[in-house]
């Protein structure tokens, strides 16, 4: 296994429902280490640049809007795998095809 460092953000209303840290441990009940944490609020212009690759994508204006809508927890996380181990934690996410 590799070591890899991965990025995870816990979004607006992870944040309002207060479950910062829930994720952070799950991360790391699986052997991640959190090696960089911040919360902020991105400002459209920020979420925009962030999602740039979405832009041609219908649901890039709301994805911008929502992003910069509250306070997010970005986070770095290293650990064996990191990459596949936080895409498992974090579960099947709503992401168009690659068709789009």
């Amino acid at each position: 296994m590799q070591l890899e460092r991965t990025l995870s953000i816990v979004k607006p209303d992870g944040v309002e429902k207060g479950v910062i840290g829930d994720v952070v441990s799950r991360f790391e009940k699986a052997g991640m280490k959190v090696v960089a944490m911040r919360m902020l609020t991105m400002t459209d212009e920020e979420a925009g640049g962030f999602y740039a690759v979405h832009r041609e994508r219908p649901f890039y204006g709301d994805l911008k809007d929502y992003m910069s809508s509250g306070s997010v927890v970005v986070m770095v996380l290293e650990g064996p795998d990191a990459i596949d181990t936080a895409r498992k934690i974090m579960g099947a996410t709503d992401r168009p095809s690659r068709e789009q």
